[in-house]
């Protein structure tokens, strides 16, 4: 039987997207709008959370914390689902269908809470709508996200010179959705009401959704399920198997809306993902690789597990550093004023600038015998991590006659946390696909992305130890603040630099544990 999803060549007509598939354009912009609603919103959850509902720092961070874990556990599933059933376009529609909902619900922000003597008195209804809209989002993500990354790779043959180039592109507009949204989200929901930021969010992923649909003809039926029966088949239920999928993913909707209100769960659910999933590679490595493949595969355990130090300081973005930037941080910048959450399109700007001098450096040193191994990158990703922390530490030392710190810090901060970015993360993904044995490679892709989600939820708990007291979701003691965080963060640059030393004492043995791949 033929395999609807194996790559083959394209008609010659279609290759009208600067000399790439007409495909790959449509990928671009779903993915680019899909990135627009998923940042536009993930800086000023916290903000919305604190300052709206007036959810205490601990508590707003249990929520951040808990959405995003589950958002980068979800793609695991969803990636699976796709591959043993849906095939990738259905998944995406699908997923693209509660994307929608689940930010069109989050402008639905009903009555600002209040204080009414000891008790602050929430919009309980609005609260339910909220965390309904969260998982609609984290279910939308898990089915989207994964399937759209694979389709842009079913638009080439394997040895066609043109498919990094078409990736490229490709991560060029999640950088562009992303750097957008947070500018014109942030702004819109910190300035006139979080609803306008929410709902705009939406929009773009209403306008995402709506390219995908308007463009299937130009996926040329590489994104279908492998067997077509198969889904016509009825499942133990009654239904046939696709509508069991979605009705899976409905009954997951409902299960994530109540693990984002009782934290804990998600603590727990995360904790045994990463036992059942180390103790499963421990019997893989012991029982069915041989001695090369067992090196291998130790050196990437290593790497992985050390890529949850990095990104949980990295992703205190969204935590701690905008917190910081809406209490304590003076933030005019060449004389405009921006907003808390605005900072956090400096990632996708940094990412705009930097990568591609990164990516010929690393060819550069290359040719001359002198690039870096990956364990050395790692290290080098960390270090830049626990430094951008470094940038803000130094910054509190002199802070203005406000007691606020100059905003320009932060801007270190972020370009320092995007260079670390670019050490860490392509080099990551690439060493999965490289030290892994061939029969796990999807397996071990799974693992570094619950290693990711392990991480933020890592991330919210550092962030926790600067919670300080909030009136009406503002602080009353600026001093009192900016101390806490700097204390953080002082921590912070010490862990980052601590584990980046770590691992570039042991570099040469994991170095020889690859057995020559770098």
């Amino acid at each position: 039987m033929t395999n609807a999803n194996a790559a083959s060549p394209l008609p010659v007509t279609d290759n009208a997207f600067f000399g790439h598939p007409v495909g790959l354009f449509v990928c671009f912009a779903t993915e680019m709008w899909e990135r627009f609603s998923f940042y536009g919103m993930k800086f000023l959850l916290l903000l919305y959370l604190t300052k709206y509902h007036l959810f205490s720092d601990s508590n707003g961070l249990e929520v951040l914390g808990s959405y995003a874990a589950l958002v980068y556990a979800m793609p695991v599933i969803g990636g699976l689902l796709a591959d043993r059933y849906l095939g990738m376009r259905k998944a995406v529609i699908f997923g693209g269908v509660l994307l929608v909902l689940g930010h069109l619900g989050m402008a639905m922000e009903g009555e600002q809470a209040r204080v009414v003597g000891d008790q602050v008195i929430r919009d309980e209804g609005s609260l339910q709508v909220f965390y309904l809209s969260l998982a609609l989002i984290v279910i939308g993500v898990g089915f989207l996200k994964p399937n759209i990354s694979t389709i842009v790779g079913k638009l080439y043959a394997q040895d066609d010179p043109r498919r990094d180039a078409g990736f490229t592109i490709f991560y060029m507009g999640i950088n562009m959705g992303a750097f957008a949204a947070t500018l014109l989200c942030g702004y819109l929901g910190e300035t006139f009401g979080w609803r306008y930021g929410f709902g705009v969010a939406g929009i773009g992923m209403a306008i995402g959704l709506a390219t995908f649909l308007l463009g299937q003809k130009y996926l040329h039926g590489l994104a279908e399920p492998h067997n077509s029966a198969t889904l016509k088949q009825k499942s133990p239920i009654g239904l046939n198997k696709e509508w069991t999928i979605y009705l899976c993913g409905l009954l997951g909707v409902i299960a994530v809306w109540k693990m984002l209100q009782f934290h804990s769960a998600v603590g727990y659910t995360l904790n045994l993902l990463s036992l059942t999933v180390l103790l499963g590679l421990g019997w893989f490595i012991m029982v069915k690789c041989n001695p090369i493949e067992r090196s291998r595969m130790l050196a990437l355990i290593i790497l992985t597990m050390s890529s949850v130090v990095f990104w949980a300081l990295f992703e205190q973005a969204s935590a701690s550093m905008t917190l910081y930037a809406d209490r304590v941080l003076d933030r005019n910048i060449l004389g405009l004023e921006m907003t808390a959450s605005q900072f956090g399109s400096l990632n996708a700007f940094f990412i705009f600038v930097f990568a591609p001098l990164f990516a010929w450096l690393w060819i550069f040193l290359g040719r001359r015998g002198l690039e870096p191994n990956t364990p050395v990158k790692f290290a080098m990703g960390i270090a830049q991590a626990g430094l951008g922390f470094g940038a803000l530490v130094i910054g509190a030392a002199t802070p203005n006659e406000a007691g606020m710190v100059a905003g320009y810090w932060m801007v270190l901060a972020y370009l320092l946390h995007t260079t670390g970015e670019l050490c860490l993360s392509p080099v990551g993904l690439s060493a999965v696909t490289k030290l892994s044995v061939p029969s796990v490679v999807g397996v071990m892709m799974g693992a570094w992305f619950l290693a990711t989600a392990y991480s933020e939820f890592v991330a919210v708990q550092l962030a926790k130890l600067a919670a300080v007291e909030t009136v009406n979701g503002a602080v009353t003691d600026i001093g009192a603040a900016l101390a806490s965080y700097t204390a953080l963060f002082t921590n912070l640059l010490y862990v980052g630099l601590a584990m980046a030393a770590l691992l570039l004492l042991l570099s040469p043995l994991l170095k020889k544990m690859m057995h020559g791949i770098h």
